[in-house]
C-alpha cells in the first residue's frame, strides 16, 4: 500500500529502527544533551494523540503549537498529525501582535503550548482571547488551552489603520476543503503563515500529498540512510523545516535540534554541529552558512575531513561558485545542492546539484536546476506568455502540488503559482535574477515595502512616510512628522537642509528612538527600516506621486553630512555613540546600564538586528563592515567597542576604548585637583597592645570559623562566648536600640609581626584547612594570602593534579560574584555564600551544593559578599544601590542600607570595630555597623564609581579605596578623613592588596603599580593589557622575597616581586584574565605553593607558584569573570553559564607514581 501521510512513513521507518537515536538536543554545554530513540519517539507521540483524543479533539481540523526548539518538537508534531490533524506553528519570539493577528485568521480553538510558555502565552495574548486551560500533561511538558472570542475592540481597533488601505475578508473556516477535492488533497498536515509583508499576512494549508514528493524526491538525492544526521536548521515557522525533520524520520537518521540562540552563534553552533554530533546533511539558507565565516568553513564545516555529506542551500540567491569555492578546503567532497521554492507551494520546487566543473572562475551563477517531483515549473513574461529564452517570472504548480491560500476552498489540480521571482533563461537553465517592484527578498524572506509604508503610517507620529531602498538594499522610511513633532523640529532642520522642497532632513534622535521601538513591535525583524530619515515634506512627480529619486538624494546629501560629522568624531564620541545604537536597535530604554561583557544575541538581539547594527555602525563611523558582524554576535560589549575604536583610530588608538570596560559606567564628573599629600608617621611593627575604643579582644572558645574570599583572603570571625551568645536581634532589641560595648562582635586580634595564619589554623585538628594560605589583610600587615613560610627559589617539582566536577548549581542567569565561604570551627560545615544577575543570593553547602537557602533581591547581584565580624550577617551589595544584610544562617534580611546608585563593589570588614565598608556608583565610601543598623561615615571619592573593593590594612589603620575615574585613596578607616590620594586618570577595576611595605593595584592603562604606605609610588610593571584582576601578595621570608599574582587582559597570570616589580614568571592563558587568583597549598604543612586563575574563555587553572608551570585544568561552559576560592581539595567559582561549580582537585595516582618511578 502506498504510504499518504507524513507520520505513516515516519511510523514504517521507526519500526525498522526503534533501538537507533531518533532525536538528540544538544543546548550548546556541555552536560545539555537529550536523547530519543525512535521508540520512545513513536510511544511519546501515540500518547499525545490519545490525549488529545480524550480530551475530544479528534475531530478539531487545527490546533496550533506554541514552543522553542527541544526534544519533545518532534512528538509534538507528530502526536498532532496522527490525531489526525494539522499543526500551525506559532513562533513565540515574534511581537504578539503579529500572532494575535494569525490567531483572527484561522479562527484557532485550540493551542498545545510548551509549559515553560504557558505565562508568556497567557501575558500576551489574554487581553485578545479568553483562554482555558483545558488540560496540562507533564509527561509531555505541554499544556492544551482552548482560545475563544474574537480580540477585543480596543486590540481591534489598534490595528486597523494599519489595515484600513487593505481589507480582507477573513474566511468562515480556513481549513474546509471542497469536497470535489481527491481524499489526499482534503487531508492537510501543516499551516504556515508568511510573514504579512508579502503585501497581506497569507495563510498557506499543505495537504500531506504536496509535501511528501519534495521528502521522498530529497531523499533519494542525498542518499539518506539510517546512519546519517540531519541538522533542524529552520523554525518551525518555516516550511523547510518540515523536509528537515521528516528527511531524517522517515529514514531511520538522527535529528539534531539546538536552541534559537546557538544558532545566531557561529562558533558554537559549528563546534556542536561537527565537533559533538558530526553532522551530515545540512540544508540551511546562504546567510546562515556564511555567518560562520570563511576560517570556521575550511576548517569545519567544508574541511577536507569534514562529516558533512550533503550542503543543501536555499531560501535565497544561491551564492556564486567563486564564494562556494572559497568556503571549501582542499579536498573537501561534500556534495552542494541548490534548492528553490516558494511557501505558497511547499516546500522546494526545483534542485541542482552544483558540480566541480562549475566552481570555475568563469562560472558566474548557479542555476536553480530541475523541478523536483510532481513539480511544474513555468517561466512566463508580463503578458502571461511562456518563455523559452530571456527573462520572465517563475510559476510553480503541479497536479498533487498545491496548497491553499486563505480563504481558498476549491482549487484546481495542476494550478500554477505566480512566485514574484524572475529569472533568466539561458541554455535551458534557469538563473535567479530576483524581485520585481515593490515585492523584494530581504535577508532571504519576502517583504513587501508598502505593507512597512502602511505600518510606519499608522503610527500617531507619523504624518506621512514613503519606504525604499537605497544603496543596495538600506531599507529607509521617509517620514514627516505629525502635529505637534513638526513644529519643535522644524527649527532643527537646517543642518541637514538640502535646499529645495522635502530635500531637508531633520534630525531627532528622540523621535527616532521612539519610532523605532513602536516598529519592533509591530513588524518582524528583517521588515524594520535601518534608517529613519526625518524630513519637513514628501517630494512630489507631475503626477502628484512621490519622487522616490528626489527622496534618495535627501538620503544620500543626509549621509554626506553624517560623514562629515563622523570625521570629527572623538574616542568618547564614538563610546557614547556605540552605547546608543546598542540600545536603539536593542529596543533598550537609555537607563539601562550596559555591562560590557553583555552579548548582543544574549541580550535580546537577533541576526538581523545584528546586521541593522552593523550597518548602522559603519554609517556613524564610517568604518569598514569587514569583520564587525563576527564581533557582534559572537563578541561582547567591550569587543564591540574595542574593534570599533581600533578602525575608526587606527593611527591613535584610544586607551579607554582599548580596554573596553567590562561594565559600561558613564561617570560624568569633572576630575577633581589631587589634594596634597599628609605626611603619616612610619607605624612601629612591633607594637603590639594598641587598643581602640569600643573593641573587645576574644578568647580562643569565641572563634566561629573562617570566612574565605577571592584573591587569597583568609580572616577568622567570632562572637560571644556561648554563655553569652545572643541573636543579633536580641542584641540590638530589634535595632531601635544601641549596643553595649560588650555585646559587640569580637575578633582576636594578632601579632602582624609574629604571627602566621597558616601555622596558627593547621595546629586545629578539628578544622584542618592547612593547605590554605594565610593570613588575610585583617589578620596580618601582609596581604590576602601572605605566606610566611614559603622559601622562593627552593626545587620543588609540580604536583601532578586533577580537576572535576564535584556539583554544580544553577542560579538563573549569569554569575560574575566570586564564592565567599563560610567554614563553622565546631561543625566543620562550610557554606557557600554567592550572588547571581538573577538577582538570587543563595547559601550552599560546599560538599553536596545543596541549597540551605535563597533569596531574591531588588535587581542584579555583581558584588561578592562578605561575612561580619561575628560570623552571623552577610552583606552583598546589589545593583538597585542597597546593600542587604542577611542572616546567614536563614537568608532573613536584618538591614537594608541604600546609597545612590549601583553597589558593584565587595564590602570589606574591619575585623577590630566590626565596620563594614563598601564602595558604590555614586562615588562614595560608605562605613555601615550592621548591629547598630547604622552609617558610621561616608566619604566622596574624588570623581568615578567605586567599583573595586576597600582594602584595609588593620595594623596600619590604613583603608584603601579606588575609583573608576583613576583615584586611589588611602583613608582613616575609623572616620573616613583622607590620608593621602594618587590620582592616574584611567579607571582601577582593581582592587587595591596591601603587604607589609606597600599597596597594589592594576590599571586599566596595563600597568600594576606599588605604592608605599606614604603614597610614594614605588614601581609599575607594563602588561600587554588592561589589568582587572586584583593583585594577590605571597609572603616569604626575607622580605625580599615577597611576591604578588596578578593577571591581565593579554592572557597572561604574572608572578611579580614585590620589591622591584620584576617579572619572576609569567603563564600565557588561553584567554582574558579578568578575575583575581587565589593561592593555596596542596598539602597540610608543605611550603609548595599552588595558584588557581581563570580565563574568560570559561578555563579554571591549577599553576606551579613557584615557576608558573601547569599542575592541572578544565574547561566549564560558559566564560568566567568570577574569582577562583580554594579550600582544602574543594575549588568553587562561578560561571557565565549561569552556574555555580564546586570543582574537586585530587592528585592523580597514575601521573604521581610515574613521577615516583
Amino acid at each position: 500500500m502506498k504510504l499518504k501521510t507524513l507520520h505513516e512513513v515516519v511510523q514504517k521507518a521507526a519500526s525498522a529502527q526503534s533501538s537507533r537515536t531518533a532525536v538528540t538536543f544538544d543546548n550548546g554545554t556541555a552536560t545539555g544533551v537529550l536523547t530519543l530513540t525512535y521508540k520512545e519517539l513513536i510511544s511519546a507521540s501515540n500518547e499525545l494523540t490519545n490525549l488529545l483524543r480524550c480530551s475530544s479533539l479528534q475531530n478539531e481540523h487545527l490546533i496550533g503549537l506554541f514552543c522553542y526548539p527541544e526534544v519533545n518538537l518532534p512528538v509534538w508534531v507528530l502526536g498532532i498529525l496522527q490525531l489526525p490533524s494539522t499543526y500551525l506553528p506559532l513562533n513565540p519570539e515574534v511581537p504578539p501582535a503579529q500572532t494575535v493577528r494569525i490567531l483572527h485568521q484561522c479562527k484557532l480553538t485550540y493551542c498545545v503550548i510548551q509549559n515553560e510558555l504557558l505565562q508568556k502565552f497567557q501575558a500576551d495574548f489574554s487581553s485578545n482571547f479568553a483562554l482555558d486551560m483545558c488540560a496540562e500533561w507533564p509527561t509531555q511538558n505541554v499544556t492544551l488551552v482552548r482560545i475563544h472570542g474574537r480580540p477585543s475592540t480596543e486590540a481591534h481597533n489598534s490595528e486597523m489603520k494599519t489595515e484600513s488601505r487593505a481589507q480582507t475578508v477573513l474566511p468562515s473556516n480556513v481549513i474546509k476543503t471542497s469536497a470535489s477535492m481527491t481524499d489526499g488533497q482534503k487531508l492537510l498536515a501543516y499551516a504556515l503563515h508568511t510573514s504579512g509583508t508579502t503585501g497581506q499576512p497569507k495563510i498557506v494549508r499543505v495537504p500531506h500529498c504536496c509535501i511528501l514528493p519534495n521528502i521522498m524526491h530529497l531523499r533519494d538525492l542525498f542518499e539518506v540512510t539510517a546512519d546519517d544526521v540531519v541538522f533542524l536548521a529552520s523554525p518551525l515557522t518555516f516550511d523547510p523545516s518540515v523536509v528537515e525533520m521528516f528527511l531524517a524520520l522517515t529514514s531511520g537518521a538522527q535529528l539534531l535540534i539546538v536552541p534559537s540562540v546557538i544558532k545566531r552563534m557561529p562558533d558554537r553552533l559549528a563546534q556542536v554541529l561537527f565537533t559533538r554530533h558530526k553532522t551530515t546533511i545540512l540544508q540551511a539558507t546562504p546567510t546562515l552558512l556564511g555567518r560562520f565565516g570563511r576560517l570556521v568553513l575550511q576548517q569545519k564545516v567544508l574541511s577536507a575531513d569534514s562529516s558533512l555529506r550533503v550542503l543543501a542551500l536555499g531560501g535565497e540567491a544561491c551564492p556564486s561558485p567563486a564564494l562556494l569555492r572559497s568556503w571549501r578546503q582542499e579536498g573537501n567532497h561534500t556534495q552542494i545542492f541548490n534548492l528553490y521554492g516558494t511557501t505558497e507551494v511547499s516546500c522546494w520546487a526545483t534542485y541542482h546539484r552544483v558540480t566541480e566543473t562549475e566552481l570555475i572562475p568563469s562560472t558566474d551563477s548557479v542555476p536553480l536546476g530541475e523541478p523536483l517531483m510532481d513539480t511544474m515549473v513555468e517561466v512566463r513574461d508580463d503578458k502571461g506568455q511562456l518563455v523559452s529564452e530571456g527573462e520572465g517570472q517563475v510559476f510553480i504548480g503541479g497536479q498533487y502540488r498545491v496548497c491553499l491560500l486563505d480563504e481558498e476552498e476549491n482549487i484546481v489540480p495542476g494550478t500554477m503559482r505566480a512566485t514574484g521571482d524572475w529569472v533568466m533563461i539561458r541554455d535551458s537553465q534557469l538563473f535567479y535574477l530576483g524581485r520585481r517592484d515593490c515585492l523584494v527578498k530581504r535577508h532571504g524572506q519576502q517583504l513587501h515595502l508598502d505593507s512597512v509604508q502602511q505600518v510606519v503610517d499608522s503610527l500617531t507620529e507619523v504624518e506621512a512616510c514613503a519606504v525604499g531602498l537605497c544603496e543596495g538594499d538600506r531599507l529607509v522610511a521617509f517620514i514627516v512628522p505629525s502635529p505637534p513633532h513638526t513644529e519643535t523640529l522644524l527649527s532643527s532642520s537646517n543642518a541637514y537642509d538640502g535646499g529645495s522642497d522635502g530635500g531637508g532632513a531633520i534630525p531627532s534622535a528622540g523621535l527616532e528612538r521612539s519610532i523605532q521601538r513602536r516598529l519592533s513591535d509591530l513588524l518582524p525583524s528583517h521588515a524594520i527600516p535601518d534608517c529613519l530619515v526625518l524630513v519637513p515634506s514628501l517630494p512630489l512627480t507631475s503626477h502628484g506621486k512621490v519622487a522616490l529619486g528626489e527622496l534618495k538624494q535627501v538620503y544620500k546629501r543626509y549621509r554626506e553630512c553624517l560623514g562629515t560629522h563622523r570625521n570629527r568624531l572623538s574616542a568618547d564620541a564614538v563610546k557614547k555613540k556605540l552605547l546608543v545604537l546598542w540600545k536603539e536597535t536593542l529596543g533598550l530604554s537609555e537607563d539601562v546600564v550596559v555591562e560590557a561583557g553583555a552579548n548582543f544575541l544574549l541580550s535580546g538581539g537577533d541576526s538581523l538586528q545584528a546586521l541593522r547594527f552593523c550597518d548602522s555602525i559603519s554609517a556613524a563611523t564610517g568604518i569598514s563592515s569587514m569583520g564587525l558582524l563576527e564581533v557582534v554576535l559572537d563578541g561582547s560589549y567591550s569587543d564591540i567597542l574595542r574593534h570599533v575604536t581600533m578602525a575608526t583610530f587606527p593611527k591613535e588608538l584610544d586607551l579607554e576604548a582599548q580596554v573596553a570596560l567590562k561594565r559600561q559606567h558613564a561617570d560624568a564628573g569633572a576630575h577633581s585637583p589631587v589634594p596634597p599629600k599628609r605626611q603619616i608617621e612610619e607605624p612601629s611593627m612591633t607594637v603590639t597592645s594598641v587598643r581602640h575604643m569600643g573593641v573587645v579582644v576574644a578568647s580562643d572558645t569565641g572563634i566561629v570559623g573562617y570566612v574565605v574570599r577571592r584573591a587569597g583572603e583568609v580572616v577568622r570571625v567570632g562572637h560571644l562566648h556561648a554563655t553569652e551568645s545572643k541573636s543579633p536581634t536580641e542584641r540590638s532589641g530589634g535595632g531601635s536600640q544601641k549596643i553595649s560595648q560588650t555585646d559587640k562582635c569580637r575578633t582576636q586580634e594578632v601579632n602582624s609581626e609574629t604571627t602566621d595564619l597558616a601555622t596558627t589554623v593547621k595546629d586545629n585538628d578539628d578544622l584542618k584547612p592547612s593547605h590554605l594560605l594565610g593570613p588575610s589583610k585583617n589578620t596580618s600587615d601582609c596581604g590576602p594570602a601572605a605566606v610566611s613560610d614559603l622559601q622562593v627559589g627552593t626545587s620543588v617539582d609540580s604536583p601532578q593534579l586533577s580537576l572535576r566536577v564535584r556539583w554544580s548549581s544553577d542560579t538563573g542567569r549569569c554569575v560574575d560574584a566570586s564564592p565567599v565561604l563560610l567554614v563553622e570551627t565546631i561543625s566543620g560545615r562550610a557554606t557557600v555564600l554567592i550572588g547571581s544577575h538573577s538577582h538570587r543570593m543563595q547559601a550552599l553547602d560546599l560538599d553536596s551544593g545543596e541549597v540551605h537557602w535563597e533569596r531574591v533581591l531588588g535587581d542584579r547581584l555583581e558584588s561578592s559578599a562578605a561575612v561580619s565580624a561575628c560570623g552571623t550577617l552577610v552583606a552583598v551589595g546589589c545593583y538597585d544601590g542597597q546593600v542587604y544584610f542577611l542572616r546567614v544562617d536563614s537568608g532573613d534580611t536584618w538591614w537594608t542600607f541604600e546609597t545612590k546608585d549601583a553597589v558593584k563593589s565587595c564590602p570589606t570588614v574591619d575585623h577590630s570595630t566590626g565596620l563594614v565598608i563598601v564602595g558604590s556608583h555614586d562615588g562614595h565610601v560608605y562605613a555601615l555597623n550592621p548591629l547598630e543598623k547604622s552609617l558610621v561615615w561616608k566619604r566622596h571619592c574624588g570623581g568615578g564609581a567605586v567599583f573595586s573593593s576597600p582594602c584595609l590594612h588593620s595594623t596600619l589603620r590604613l583603608l584603601y579605596a579606588a575609583t573608576l575615574q583613576g583615584h586611589l585613596l588611602c583613608l582613616n578607616p575609623a572616620t573616613g578623613a583622607t590620608v593621602w590620594t594618587q590620582w592616574r586618570d584611567i579607571p582601577f577595576f582593581s582592587s587595591p592588596c596591601c603587604s607589609s611595605s606597600a599597596v597594589f593595584i592594576g590599571s586599566v592603562d596595563g600597568n600594576i603599580y606599588s605604592f608605599s604606605h606614604m603614597g610614594d609610588m614605588l614601581w609599575q610593571c607594563t602588561t600587554s593589557g588592561p589589568v582587572f584582576s586584583s593583585p594577590c601578595v605571597v609572603s616569604a621570608p626575607p622580605a625580599s622575597n615577597q611576591s604578588l599574582v596578578c593577571g591581565s587582559h593579554d592572557g597572561c597570570v604574572y608572578s611579580l616581586s614585590c620589591t622591584d616589580g620584576s617579572v619572576r614568571w609569567k603563564f600565557q592563558t588561553t584567554g582574558k584574565v579578568y578575575s583575581s587568583p587565589f593561592i593555596f597549598r596542596p598539602h597540610p604543612g608543605g611550603r609548595q605553593t599552588l595558584v588557581a586563575a581563570a580565563s574568560t574563555d570559561g578555563t579554571v587553572w591549577v599553576l606551579n607558584g613557584q615557576d608558573g608551570t601547569v599542575c592541572a585544568s578544565l574547561s566549564l561552559p560558559g566564560e568566567l569573570f568570577s574569582s577562583p576560592v580554594v579550600w582544602e581539595q574543594t575549588l568553587v567559582i562561578g560561571c557565565r553559564n549561569d552556574y555555580v561549580y564546586c570543582l574537586e582537585l585530587t592528585q592523580d595516582p597514575l601521573m604521581n607514581s610515574a613521577s615516583q618511578q
